[in-house]
């Protein structure tokens, strides 16, 4: 089956909430199960669950048809999308605008120019969609 992976921060930002419904959009249009995905981040104090993330996303959105919400623990936000999605060996994954804006300047550290949607598509084989406002 198709996944869609969408990375969101907690609580819902506008912006996570624009990534979010596109991400909808796009497991409706192909038919694909959706991995909502949050991390804790090991340096902040703020925990949150599955449960709260679930909730908070059926709040805005409504009931969400054959989504998961995952929680994982990382130092780094990025890296640990990058773990997941790898790992649930995602076909789509739409990030916002400025997760998009943040994860260039990491690449920037490590090469010169970086494209993000072309890193990612050639280190996990799946489709960048990058969502705005």
């Amino acid at each position: 089956m198709t996944l869609v992976v969408v990375p969101v921060r907690y609580p819902l930002s506008e912006h996570s909430l624009a990534t979010l419904r596109r991400a909808i959009e796009v497991a409706d249009e192909h038919d694909a199960e959706l991995t909502v995905l949050h991390v804790n981040l090991y340096q902040n104090d703020k925990r949150v669950t599955r449960t709260e993330l679930k909730a908070a996303a059926e709040r805005e959105c409504g009931r969400i048809d054959r989504a998961r919400y995952v929680v994982r623990s990382g130092f780094m936000v990025e890296d640990t999308i990058l773990d997941e999605v790898a790992a649930e060996g995602a076909d789509y994954v739409v990030i916002g605008r400025k997760q998009a804006s943040r994860w260039r300047r990491m690449l920037r550290r490590l090469v010169d120019d970086p494209d993000i949607e072309s890193f990612l598509r050639r280190e996990l084989d799946c489709q960048v969609i990058t969502a705005s406002l």
